[in-house]
Parts: C-alpha cells; structure tokens; sequence
C-alpha cells in the first residue's frame, strides 16, 4: 500500500484526492460469493435498485452457492431479479460448485486469466470480472474503462471529455496502482463518494 501511495501522492490529478479522502486500502472480499451476487445486481441499474433488490435476496435466502442453486427462480424474482439475473446468478453459483471458484484459486492466476475464466460465464462480462478482480480478489492494478463512474472522474479531473483509448491511455500513468487510482476516480463525483465500494457499471 506505501508503494502505491508513494506512487500517486504525486500525481497533479489524484494528489488533491488523495489528500481530501485519505490513504484508501484494497483488500480481498470477506465472502467472494456475495460480493459476486452484488455486482450482477448492480448491472445496469441505479444504486438505490441495485440496493433495495440486494436487501430483498438477502433477507429471503443465504446467498451461498448451495442455497441459491436450491431456491425457486421465483423466489430470487420476487426479490427483485430480473429473469435475466435470475439466470445470471445461478450460473455463478453453478460455476463455484462446479468449477471450484474461490479466492485461492484465482490467487495463482493472473488479471487476464481471471477475466477469461469469468467472463466464460453467461452474465459475467468485462465490468463484473474487474469489479471481482478489484473487490474480491484485491488485485493493485485494475482500470475499468467501462464503468460511468471512472469515465465521469476522469473526464473531471482531466477537464475534457476522453474516448475510451485516450482514458487508457491517460491512466498508464498510474500503473501499476491503476485500482488505487479507481477507488478515488469514483469519488470525484458526489453521488459516487457516498457509495460503500462500487458503483454501477456495463457488461
């Protein structure tokens, strides 16, 4: 984490942010499972849905592999999930029980290997496996291009609208602590720094 910060305090852009919210840690998700349910949740949809439909599925199942595959499609609906979601999630809790996803797993691959692997999942696209890769997993060195979030806290703190290459681009500077530099690109914007970790994003 001293490196990281030695790294961007630094940067004309990321120093002010650095310096108004504080040294921001990365660590691995508590329960890797749940955290993957909330960021298919948060597909595509406002913060408040996202977080009004994970109270529902939490108060109406324990969300481990197990129990999710065991509900009813419509019990998991009537919490809140679309069909596609529904579909989404079970896929996930499959691939845990079947193909052995955990922590220690992903722990002896690499960003892009990860990405692969998740991203053969139906519903998990490029936005899910890096919001897994940076929440679940506490890798250093994920930028989401897609995610609004990011794309606002640059345009703001570069003061121009930026392509997705030049947004690239302009974040080479902070490899390689590119997921320190997300987690204050998120709080440029007031409605974003009020969230707990992610914000919503496209897959």
């Amino acid at each position: 984490m001293n490196a990281a910060y030695d790294h961007l305090e630094t940067d004309p852009h990321l120093g002010p942010l650095i310096e108004v919210h504080g040294r921001l840690s990365i660590e691995p998700a508590e329960d890797f499972f749940e955290r993957f349910v909330v960021s298919i949740l948060r597909q595509q949809v406002s913060m408040a849905s996202a977080a009004a439909t994970r109270e529902r599925l939490f108060d109406a199942v324990e969300v481990t592999p197990a129990r999710i595959l065991a509900a009813d499609d419509q019990l998991l609906q009537d919490a809140g999930l679309s069909e596609a979601k529904t579909r989404y999630v079970n896929n996930v809790a499959a691939a845990f029980e079947e193909r052995g996803w955990s922590q220690d797993l992903f722990a002896g691959m690499d960003d892009d290997a990860v990405r692969s692997e998740l991203t053969d999942v139906a519903g998990v696209g490029p936005w899910t496996a890096n919001m897994q890769l940076l929440f679940s997993l506490g890798r250093q060195d994920v930028f989401p291009v897609g995610d609004l979030g990011v794309r606002k806290g640059m345009e703001t703190v570069f003061d121009e609208e930026l392509t997705r290459s030049a947004m690239i681009d302009r974040a080479e500077r902070w490899r390689p602590y590119r997921s320190y530099a997300t987690l204050y690109l998120w709080r440029v914007e007031e409605d974003i720094a009020e969230s707990v970790a992610e914000v919503v994003g496209e897959d």
